[in-house]
């Protein structure tokens, strides 16, 4: 019995990466899946379970880079169906895990929520970014999520709620593999000062950060009180190309992908931009991406 028999309508296979990333770059998966439903998620765990198949959970895309060789195993992609669904809830919105949290963004402005305002401009889905606790200077997700659901191995779903969640810098305390929604505590505001607070954001972030290029949004995390991006710049890093993978002279905490770039091109490039910057002041970065 193949391994995902009856789920034909999800599932793909030796599909190329690629074009599911922002960086643009990546290799195939030998089983590429993309349910609909909670009940299609469940079986898929249940079965990649029980045949010992690795696991890649892909949302937008947006903080992650994959291998030119591709990847072993099925990657399974929560950008379908009910898990891009968008709700109100009695305390604000509740959404699926594939939302995009460009669009959940622009749909508290329409109702009139405030708190995920600090995400405008940042890439990607619900689920990644709750996972990472995305966000930047003007904030992060953790500030406004009330409970996430998550599911096991399994199949089985639970619910995390607020008291038992833990969001730090870039990362949760959340270890299941699969996030599947969230619910986000909002205050009901003038739209109008939303969307000019969501306005002042974006214009700041374009005026600062190399948006609409193919990349991967910041490839470093931020040490302790200091910029990754200033430590890049001031080693002289900026503009700095191996292949196709260049450094961004707009934000130097961004590695732009250019014509005939590989992920090869971007690994080397991260290697010597960390080995640069630790060798100039003695602080080793590290990564905000995602590598597979």
């Amino acid at each position: 019995m193949k391994l995902f028999a009856g789920l034909g309508k999800i599932v793909e296979n030796d599909v190329p990466l690629d074009r599911y990333t922002w960086m643009g770059l990546g290799g195939k998966a030998p089983y590429f899946v993309q349910p609909t439903t909670i009940e299609e998620l469940a079986e898929v765990a249940r079965r990649c379970r029980e045949n010992e198949v690795p696991v890649h959970v892909m949302g937008g895309g947006a903080n992650l880079l994959i291998d030119d060789a591709g990847v072993r195993g099925a990657v399974v992609r929560l950008c379908q169906g009910d898990f891009q669904s968008v709700t109100r809830s009695d305390i604000g919105l509740k959404a699926g895990a594939g939302a995009d949290m460009g669009k959940l963004v622009l749909r508290c402005v329409r109702d009139g929520l405030a708190g995920l305002e600090s995400l405008t401009g940042i890439p990607g889905s619900v689920g990644g970014c709750v996972r990472m606790n995305a966000g930047g200077v003007f904030g992060d997700i953790g500030n406004a999520v009330e409970t996430v659901d998550v599911m096991d191995d399994d199949g089985r779903v639970f619910t995390r709620h607020r008291d038992d969640l833990a969001f730090a810098y870039r990362s949760t305390n959340i270890t299941a593999k699969y996030i599947v929604g969230a619910v986000f505590r909002l205050a009901e505001d003038d739209p109008h000062r939303i969307l000019k607070q969501v306005k002042q954001i974006w214009i700041y972030k374009k005026n600062t950060q190399p948006l609409g290029t193919r990349s991967a949004g910041c490839i470093f995390k931020n040490p302790r009180g200091l910029s990754a991006g200033a430590l890049i710049d001031k080693a002289g890093l900026k503009g700095r190309r191996i292949g196709g993978a260049v450094v961004s002279s707009k934000h130097a905490n961004f590695m732009i992908a250019d014509t005939g770039c590989k992920s090869s091109d971007v690994l080397k490039l991260i290697n010597v931009v960390r080995e640069t910057v630790y060798k100039r002041f003695e602080v080793y970065l590290e990564l905000e991406i995602e590598i597979w």
